[in-house]
């Protein structure tokens, strides 16, 4: 999608992708800045680790503590620094709105799963002051700890650990069950039914529909899948790097085609 937003512009620029061993990121990220690269994508288990190897964070990369993209940016003096932002989460809440009309603000939501992926969302939900947040997860420690950070972070938000009994605005699922053809759905409808809310919101892309989102459309409701996240952090991605506004339905065509083959 780089390349395609690349090219639609005009700009001399390639998007290369490279398998790092994590014990050498620290060594990769240095030689991309050596080497005038004007920035990087990082992906898991990167994400974190990178926290710690960059010369400063960006607001957002401190709000959601990981780094899926740095820029490369000489300071006052002409020195190359290595800068580490977070588009994650703003490229969530876009494609929410985008791919599914939902307003944030004010909505009762379903998470689904506390891991790297869950954190996050759960802490831009909580940003964009949904009314109430509940979070589910195989591990339930791993929910309260995120529960009791968004309590501290942002007390206006109503938050809980389990299945609501009322209905939701939305159901989220930020766990991996669905990436392989045996996964079951990460919904268990005995506690919690797909009647009970209007919008579905699978963060997973490939397969295109999970067992979870098949059901949702039997369901009535409407849906979407990571696709748009995918999307969105990349073309926020591209105007940090570029300073130019991404052109987002050329990147989306593109990843589409790469993804789907159309």
């Amino acid at each position: 999608m780089h390349n395609a937003a690349f090219a639609a512009l005009g700009l001399n620029w390639r998007y290369l992708a490279f398998e790092v061993d994590p014990k050498n990121l620290r060594a990769a990220i240095a030689g991309a800045q050596a080497m005038n690269f004007a920035g990087l994508n990082l992906t898991v288990p990167h994400k974190l680790l990178a926290v710690d190897m960059v010369d400063e964070l960006d607001a957002s990369a401190k709000t959601w503590g990981a780094v899926n993209t740095i820029k490369f940016e000489p300071d006052a003096v002409g020195r190359v620094r290595a800068i580490g932002f977070n588009t994650d989460a703003d490229g969530l809440a876009n494609s929410l709105r985008e791919d599914l009309a939902v307003e944030l603000r004010g909505a009762k939501v379903l998470l689904l799963g506390a891991g790297g992926a869950g954190r996050t969302a759960a802490l831009k939900l909580a940003a964009e002051k949904v009314a109430e947040l509940f979070l589910v997860n195989r591990t339930v420690s791993k929910a309260e700890e995120i529960a009791s950070e968004i309590k501290k972070q942002f007390p206006s938000v109503k938050i809980s650990v389990g299945y609501p009994k009322a209905n939701v605005d939305l159901i989220l699922n930020a766990t991996s069950l669905g990436l392989k053809p045996e996964d079951g759905s990460p919904l268990d409808e005995k506690q919690f039914s797909l009647k009970q809310t209007c919008a579905v919101y699978d963060m997973i892309y490939q397969p295109a529909e999970t067992k979870l989102l098949v059901a949702t459309r039997t369901a009535g409701c409407k849906t979407a899948n990571g696709i748009g996240m995918l999307v969105q952090q990349g073309a926020r991605a591209f105007e940090i790097w570029t300073g130019q506004p991404a052109p987002v339905a050329v990147m989306r065509r593109a990843v589409e085609g790469s993804v789907y083959g159309f």
